[in-house]
């Protein structure tokens, strides 16, 4: 364990969001048993890029409870538009299959979490499932 390790602690595991597409949209996010989140993002843009680091920490944080994916607009042209996905970056929340709510542009990790914990996780009684 080195100094940066003792001082911050341990380093959290890289976990990978879910790359969705055209092919696979019904079955990661529409069929999922877990909500999901998902980031639809664009090459160049610089906000999408502020946002990466944040959806991999989400993907982290919420692994086995909430599924956290990522799909290129530029690729998945098909959902991107049934989404009506008008700008970059956008981040969906599903619940059972269903859009719960969603937000366009950069927003930091913190109003991310909230959404999550309200949106997704929370019963109706405000309390975790």
């Amino acid at each position: 364990m080195g100094w940066f390790d003792r001082l911050f602690g341990p380093k959290a595991p890289r976990v990978q969001p879910v790359h969705v597409d055209d092919e696979n949209f019904v079955a990661e996010v529409a069929r999922s048993t877990l909500p999901v989140v998902l980031d639809v993002w664009s090459p160049g843009c610089g906000p999408c890029a502020m946002l990466e680091p944040v959806i991999m920490d989400l993907a982290a944080a919420y692994q086995g409870h909430v599924k956290v994916a990522e799909m290129n607009a530029g690729e998945a042209r098909e959902y991107a538009a049934r989404l009506g996905v008008m700008g970059t970056p956008t981040v969906l929340f599903f619940k059972k299959g269903r859009e719960v709510t969603r937000v366009t542009g950069f927003v930091g990790s913190r109003y991310l979490h909230e959404v999550i914990d309200s949106e997704l996780i929370a019963s109706p009684q405000g309390s975790p499932k």
